[in-house]
Protein backbone atom coordinates (compact mmCIF):
# COMPACT_ATOMS: atom_id res chain seq x y z
CA UNK A 1 0.00 0.00 0.00
CA UNK A 2 2.64 2.49 0.85
CA UNK A 3 5.14 1.57 -2.37
CA UNK A 4 1.50 2.57 -4.73
CA UNK A 5 1.01 5.69 -2.41
CA UNK A 6 4.58 6.89 -2.98
CA UNK A 7 4.45 6.32 -7.37
CA UNK A 8 0.53 7.72 -7.26
CA UNK A 9 2.45 11.15 -5.50
CA UNK A 10 5.70 11.16 -7.75
CA UNK A 11 3.75 10.53 -10.85
CA UNK A 12 1.35 13.34 -9.76
CA UNK A 13 3.96 15.62 -9.11
CA UNK A 14 5.70 14.67 -12.60
CA UNK A 15 2.63 15.80 -14.15
CA UNK A 16 2.29 18.67 -12.03
CA UNK A 17 6.10 20.00 -13.44
CA UNK A 18 4.91 18.73 -16.74
CA UNK A 19 1.98 20.82 -17.38
CA UNK A 20 3.63 24.09 -15.71
CA UNK A 21 6.84 23.57 -17.82
CA UNK A 22 4.32 23.23 -20.84
CA UNK A 23 2.39 26.53 -20.14
CA UNK A 24 5.13 28.36 -19.76
CA UNK A 25 7.15 26.92 -23.15
CA UNK A 26 3.97 27.99 -24.81
CA UNK A 27 3.73 31.57 -23.70
CA UNK A 28 7.46 32.29 -24.56
CA UNK A 29 7.05 30.66 -28.07
CA UNK A 30 4.08 33.11 -28.74
CA UNK A 31 5.11 36.17 -30.88
CA UNK A 32 7.99 38.42 -30.17
CA UNK A 33 10.61 40.26 -31.47
CA UNK A 34 13.21 37.16 -31.77
CA UNK A 35 13.28 35.01 -34.85
CA UNK A 36 13.28 31.59 -35.32
CA UNK A 37 11.13 29.31 -33.38
CA UNK A 38 10.86 25.37 -34.97
CA UNK A 39 8.54 23.97 -32.51
CA UNK A 40 11.03 22.15 -30.80
CA UNK A 41 12.20 21.97 -26.52
CA UNK A 42 15.21 24.04 -27.66
CA UNK A 43 15.02 27.74 -28.28
CA UNK A 44 15.45 28.71 -31.87
CA UNK A 45 15.32 32.40 -31.23
CA UNK A 46 18.36 34.64 -30.54
CA UNK A 47 18.40 38.26 -29.85
CA UNK A 48 20.99 40.83 -29.92
CA UNK A 49 22.17 43.42 -27.67
CA UNK A 50 19.65 46.70 -27.49
CA UNK A 51 16.91 44.44 -29.13
CA UNK A 52 14.13 43.09 -27.20
CA UNK A 53 13.80 39.25 -26.74
CA UNK A 54 10.91 37.45 -25.09
CA UNK A 55 9.86 33.98 -23.01
CA UNK A 56 7.06 33.45 -20.96
CA UNK A 57 5.70 36.76 -19.41
CA UNK A 58 9.09 38.29 -19.85
CA UNK A 59 10.18 40.67 -22.58
CA UNK A 60 14.17 40.86 -22.05
CA UNK A 61 16.15 43.86 -23.02
CA UNK A 62 19.97 43.40 -22.27
CA UNK A 63 21.68 47.14 -22.43
CA UNK A 64 25.25 45.54 -22.28
CA UNK A 65 27.64 43.46 -21.16
CA UNK A 66 30.97 44.54 -19.39
CA UNK A 67 33.41 41.42 -17.88
CA UNK A 68 36.76 42.31 -16.30
CA UNK A 69 35.74 43.39 -13.12
CA UNK A 70 37.30 42.37 -9.86
CA UNK A 71 35.19 43.67 -7.50
CA UNK A 72 31.88 44.95 -7.03
CA UNK A 73 30.80 47.41 -4.01
CA UNK A 74 33.12 49.49 -2.01
CA UNK A 75 35.73 48.41 0.81
CA UNK A 76 33.27 47.85 3.44
CA UNK A 77 30.28 46.03 2.01
CA UNK A 78 31.28 44.30 -1.39
CA UNK A 79 32.10 41.12 -3.12
CA UNK A 80 35.58 39.89 -4.93
CA UNK A 81 35.10 38.07 -8.12
CA UNK A 82 36.71 34.87 -7.80
CA UNK A 83 37.40 35.28 -11.66
CA UNK A 84 36.18 38.19 -13.48
CA UNK A 85 32.82 39.46 -12.86
CA UNK A 86 30.94 40.09 -15.92
CA UNK A 87 27.76 42.62 -15.26
CA UNK A 88 24.92 42.54 -17.79
CA UNK A 89 22.52 45.44 -17.40
CA UNK A 90 19.38 44.63 -18.61
CA UNK A 91 15.10 45.83 -18.09
CA UNK A 92 12.92 43.21 -17.73
CA UNK A 93 9.32 43.84 -18.42
CA UNK A 94 5.72 41.90 -17.32
CA UNK A 95 4.15 40.94 -20.75
CA UNK A 96 1.87 38.80 -18.78
CA UNK A 97 -0.99 39.10 -17.01
CA UNK A 98 -0.07 38.34 -13.69
CA UNK A 99 2.78 39.79 -11.39
CA UNK A 100 5.73 37.69 -11.65
CA UNK A 101 8.94 37.60 -9.67
CA UNK A 102 12.30 38.03 -11.81
CA UNK A 103 14.47 34.99 -10.38
CA UNK A 104 17.99 36.25 -10.94
CA UNK A 105 19.30 32.38 -10.45
CA UNK A 106 17.73 31.14 -13.09
CA UNK A 107 19.73 33.14 -15.88
CA UNK A 108 22.51 31.58 -17.49
CA UNK A 109 25.80 32.83 -19.89
CA UNK A 110 27.94 30.39 -21.79
CA UNK A 111 31.29 30.97 -23.25
CA UNK A 112 32.14 29.78 -26.85
CA UNK A 113 33.19 26.17 -26.10
CA UNK A 114 29.59 25.53 -24.25
CA UNK A 115 30.45 25.96 -20.66
CA UNK A 116 27.52 26.71 -18.92
CA UNK A 117 27.73 29.51 -15.81
CA UNK A 118 25.01 30.79 -13.50
CA UNK A 119 24.74 34.20 -11.87
CA UNK A 120 26.03 35.47 -8.68
CA UNK A 121 23.37 36.47 -6.93
CA UNK A 122 24.86 37.65 -3.63
CA UNK A 123 27.54 40.07 -5.82
CA UNK A 124 24.03 41.25 -7.49
CA UNK A 125 23.21 42.97 -4.41
CA UNK A 126 26.39 44.90 -4.71
CA UNK A 127 25.61 45.46 -8.16
CA UNK A 128 21.93 46.98 -7.85
CA UNK A 129 22.21 50.26 -6.14
CA UNK A 130 18.40 49.56 -5.65
CA UNK A 131 18.61 46.39 -4.01
CA UNK A 132 14.75 45.32 -4.14
CA UNK A 133 15.11 45.59 -8.21
CA UNK A 134 14.80 41.91 -9.00
CA UNK A 135 13.51 40.69 -6.03
CA UNK A 136 10.56 42.16 -5.67
CA UNK A 137 7.26 40.89 -8.20
CA UNK A 138 6.83 42.99 -11.45
CA UNK A 139 3.40 43.58 -12.59
CA UNK A 140 1.86 43.48 -15.98
CA UNK A 141 3.02 46.34 -17.86
CA UNK A 142 5.76 47.41 -15.47
CA UNK A 143 9.41 47.09 -15.94
CA UNK A 144 12.40 47.08 -13.97
CA UNK A 145 15.94 47.71 -15.05
CA UNK A 146 19.18 46.11 -13.22
CA UNK A 147 22.63 43.79 -13.02
CA UNK A 148 22.77 40.31 -12.91
CA UNK A 149 25.99 39.46 -12.17
CA UNK A 150 28.53 36.60 -13.65
CA UNK A 151 31.77 35.08 -11.69
CA UNK A 152 33.80 33.56 -14.20
CA UNK A 153 37.26 33.03 -14.68
CA UNK A 154 39.59 35.58 -15.80
CA UNK A 155 40.20 34.27 -19.32
CA UNK A 156 37.13 32.88 -20.29
CA UNK A 157 34.77 35.34 -22.39
CA UNK A 158 30.81 35.18 -22.55
CA UNK A 159 29.26 34.22 -26.26
CA UNK A 160 25.93 34.41 -25.68
CA UNK A 161 23.17 34.67 -22.59
CA UNK A 162 20.03 32.05 -21.95
CA UNK A 163 17.32 34.14 -20.10
CA UNK A 164 14.08 32.93 -18.45
CA UNK A 165 11.01 33.56 -16.93
CA UNK A 166 11.30 30.86 -14.72
CA UNK A 167 13.22 27.88 -13.61
CA UNK A 168 10.95 25.80 -16.21
CA UNK A 169 10.83 27.92 -19.04
CA UNK A 170 12.46 27.13 -22.63
CA UNK A 171 14.31 30.64 -22.14
CA UNK A 172 15.38 33.10 -24.90
CA UNK A 173 18.80 33.67 -26.14
CA UNK A 174 20.92 36.90 -26.56
CA UNK A 175 24.20 36.84 -28.47
CA UNK A 176 27.14 38.95 -26.51
CA UNK A 177 28.88 40.55 -29.75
Amino acid sequence: MRKTTTLALIATGLVALGCGSGATDNAGSSGGDTSGGNGGDAPAKTAKIGKPARDGKFEFTVKSAKCGVAKIGDSTLGAKAQGQFCLVTMTVKNIGKEAQMFDGSSQKAYAADGTEYSADGGAAIYANQNAETFLNDINPGNQVSGVVVFDIPKKVKLTKLELHDSPFSGGVDVALG
